[in-house]
């Protein structure tokens, strides 16, 4: 009988051994996700089965995976962060994180990454969310094949969609966001990658970048977004084969540069923006074979962005191909193609005779006055292009295209 009752008071005061599996659904022994991640040994897997989740907020502290297995709902209620992991090499996958309330004080996420490592956030849904997935201080992490949905109305109680704060070697590739304030923010981010992503319609920037020194995005689109795009701050940026476009508003960029230095973007398209690409104190930034088409302003590069060469580029039915704030420049165009060019060929090179002159003069008369551009379509307007042909006196020298193509570098 002692032996029993011993037997007895050691199972009630000893905890759980910990499980490599347990399986949460709403009608089985285990109804509990935060039971089931206090209870899974290092290196388990937790798998959620069908159901909506209302839990208090959720921690994630040691190695392991959290699976979703069909339609698994995890409910924030509106009213706090769903779920923090803090420990390296954690998997998420295949879940649909919901309603995390707005706060003024706190950067509230549904998934939030705080200092760990190895981490891959895969295959999931996000819908209000405030902030999305938010990395701080992580490294070797991936975020792959998420969409995330929001509805806010307003910048100031929006959250962004993918948040990077302290950050290196992480892959964001193949996510859908759209209706957060930015699509995808970069904050002291180093030798990260962006590839494959579709953001769109978000209230300020489809991406935002700063102090993210060797990244690399690549065949994203950013399109329909407020501001569009903006770089800032950074190193050696490598931009290759992206979209932006239809980014329409007095403050809106397909791309805008801001102090971007030994950088190089190629082969992206600029299409239906207000701003193509906005350069300002940006320097030694190569910009090859891509394509400006229907932008109101193809290029404005100010006077204080030096030595960026801008070749092999094609410039089709855009309001205006090159703007400036100056008659100094200190930016070369060279070997681009403009369909405004009404010179000739006569050795048949492929290369005009006579050089090209991109910026108008009503474009500078519309820097300095921006009602003028009323005129846009008037007779008068007609006049000053035809004079500025004869007496090219207003474009800065440096400006020129000395060797223009005859023919499109690349298919618009």
């Amino acid at each position: 009988m002692t032996r029993l009752l011993l037997t007895i008071l050691l199972l009630t005061v000893l905890p759980a051994q910990a499980q490599d599996h347990l399986t949460v659904s709403p009608d089985g022994p285990m109804q509990s996700v935060a039971e089931a991640l206090a209870q899974v040994a290092p290196g388990g897997t937790v798998v959620i089965e069908a159901g909506v989740y209302q839990e208090p907020p959720l921690v994630i502290d040691k190695p392991m995976t959290l699976q979703g297995q069909g339609d698994v709902i995890l409910d924030g209620q509106s009213e706090h962060q769903i779920l923090t992991i803090t420990a390296d090499s954690v998997t998420v996958r295949g879940l649909t994180f919901r309603n995390v309330g707005v706060s003024f004080i706190e950067d509230r996420a549904a998934v939030k990454v705080d200092d760990a490592s190895h981490c891959l956030i895969e295959n999931n849904h996000f819908v209000d969310t405030f902030f999305g997935i938010y990395l701080a201080r992580t490294a070797n992490c991936r975020v792959v094949g998420n969409e995330l949905y929001a509805s806010g109305e307003t910048e100031t109680k929006s959250g962004n969609g993918i948040h990077l704060w302290y950050c290196k070697n992480i892959t964001v590739a193949d996510n859908y966001i759209t209706g957060h304030r930015d699509g995808i923010y970069f904050e002291f981010v180093e030798d990260s990658r962006v590839a494959g992503n579709l953001s769109e319609r978000n209230l300020r920037y489809g991406l935002h970048f700063m102090f993210s020194d060797r990244c690399q995005y690549h065949d994203n689109t950013f399109q329909y977004n407020d501001a569009g795009v903006a770089v800032m701050y950074t190193e050696h940026v490598e931009m290759y084969r992206n979209r932006f476009a239809h980014n329409w508003g007095s403050a809106a960029y397909g791309l805008l540069l801001k102090d971007i230095i030994d950088s190089h973007i190629e082969g992206n398209v600029f299409e239906q923006n207000t701003i193509g690409m906005y350069a300002e104190g940006s320097n030694r930034v190569v910009i090859q074979d891509n394509t400006f088409r229907e932008n109101g302003w193809a290029v404005k590069i100010m006077a204080n962005a030096l030595d960026n060469e801008f070749t092999r580029n094609s410039f089709v039915a855009n309001t205006f191909d090159v703007a400036t704030n100056s008659r100094q420049s200190y930016s070369t165009f060279d070997g681009n193609y403009w369909d405004k060019y009404q010179g000739y060929d006569l050795d048949r090179d492929g290369v005009g005779d006579v050089p090209f002159r991109p910026v108008r003069l009503f474009a500078l008369l519309v820097e300095q006055n921006e009602p003028s551009l009323l005129l846009l379509r008037s007779m008068f307007v007609d006049l000053l292009d035809a004079a500025e042909r004869v007496l090219p006196v207003l474009t800065p020298e440096t400006l020129v295209d000395t060797q223009p193509a005859m023919h499109p570098p690349m298919q618009p």
